[in-house]
């Protein structure tokens, strides 16, 4: 059975930092494609950071270019997401999320299989 468990959220002041890792297991991780979402309140989930499954091509969605980096350690199993100079719009849910698809566009959520519980991420101003 897939799991996946995110950790790292909280609450903090704007231009603060967070990391979140994502901790995945009942899969071959180094096969599997990852990203981050984030779901703010009221609104539909939307793609953060991605990359293909080998982490040649990396994705950010705009607002967070220049903030946030994703990486992963396929020796344990972890994808993170490094977060910087946060800001209250970036107050969400935020979920890791895998996939072992021949073929898949990383940032459509639709294209993954494995989801985990997600973390709170608040930042005040």
């Amino acid at each position: 059975q897939v799991h996946l468990v995110e950790s790292g959220g909280g609450s903090v002041q704007a231009g603060d930092s967070l990391r979140l890792s994502c901790s995945t297991s009942g899969l071959t991780f180094s096969n599997l494609g990852v990203g981050w979402f984030r779901q703010r309140p009221g609104q539909e989930r939307e793609y953060v950071a991605a990359g293909t499954r080998s982490f040649g091509i990396l994705y950010y969605t705009d607002d967070v270019k220049g903030r946030f980096t994703i990486s992963r350690d396929n020796a344990r199993n972890k994808v993170f997401l490094q977060m910087n100079t946060l800001k209250p719009e970036d107050t969400a849910v935020y979920f890791c999320a895998a996939q072992g698809r021949s073929t898949y566009t990383a940032t459509n959520p639709s294209h993954y299989d494995y989801w985990g519980q997600g973390t709170q991420v608040t930042v005040s101003s």
